[in-house]
């Protein structure tokens, strides 16, 4: 599902990273959200490729779900 995402506690504290590079899930996230965009991302970091983009934000996106539970109080 994840097969780019890696982690490892020797990179990064063992963050979530890039096929065990030194960039971080939450690197891309954060470039994206402040408003890079994908060519200029891919430009300042050589060794990404388009899908190692999509996949963190697949990945951050999956951290994210969550479910509602309605609790029922007598």
């Amino acid at each position: 599902m994840f097969d780019r995402i890696t982690f490892d506690k020797k990179i990064m504290g063992g963050r979530a990273c890039i096929r065990g590079m030194r960039i971080s899930v939450s690197l891309i996230v954060s470039l994206i959200a402040h408003g890079m965009s994908e060519p200029k991302i891919l430009l300042e970091y050589p060794d990404l490729e388009p899908e190692d983009i999509h996949q963190a934000l697949k990945y951050a996106a999956w951290l994210t779900e969550e479910e509602v539970h309605e609790f029922a109080f007598a």
